[in-house]
């Protein structure tokens, strides 16, 4: 009966241990889902690569850009690298390497010629409080100023 309760427990601790552990070992399995944003770029501006599996961070390395790294952690890691101003229009390829595993995923990109639209924000940005106190007072005042101006004519045609 003892030797049936410590078989028991030896399994599930090794259950256990291999429960715990192969979430970990899956999240190293190298880079997947690797995507690159905007898949056209012009030179000199930025290109973001998002992957997962890499858990422990990584690299990634073109010849558009100097290296950069891949941050670290569970779920899908990210990095930012800006397209050399020199860079010659064309396709390029990226590649995503783990520090933990020696697997490498490639994505390609287009590099563009010139530097790209640098128009502000592109609407990105709303009107600030101040923008919407101003033209609120503004669109007021026009509607009693025109009231009372409506009104002044009202009574200047019934004295006549």
């Amino acid at each position: 009966m003892r030797a049936s309760r410590a078989l028991a427990v030896v399994v599930l601790a090794t259950g256990a241990a291999v429960g715990l552990a192969a979430p970990m070992a899956a999240a190293t399995n190298g880079p997947v889902d690797v995507d690159v944003s905007p898949s056209d770029v012009h030179q000199g501006a930025t290109l973001r690569v998002t992957a997962r599996g890499c858990g422990h961070g990584g690299r990634v390395t073109s010849n558009a850009f100097s290296e950069v790294s891949l941050s670290a952690g569970d779920g899908t890691n990210f990095a930012t690298a800006r397209i050399h101003d020199n860079a010659t229009p064309g396709n390029y390829n990226l590649a995503v390497k783990c520090s933990d595993n020696d697997r490498v995923a490639t994505r390609s990109f287009t590099v563009l010629e010139g530097r790209g639209a640098e128009g502000g924000l592109g609407g990105a940005a709303g009107p600030s409080d101040t923008e919407m106190a101003v033209g609120g007072a503004l669109v007021g005042s026009a509607a009693i100023g025109g009231a009372l101006l409506v009104v002044r004519r009202r009574r200047q045609r019934v004295r006549v």
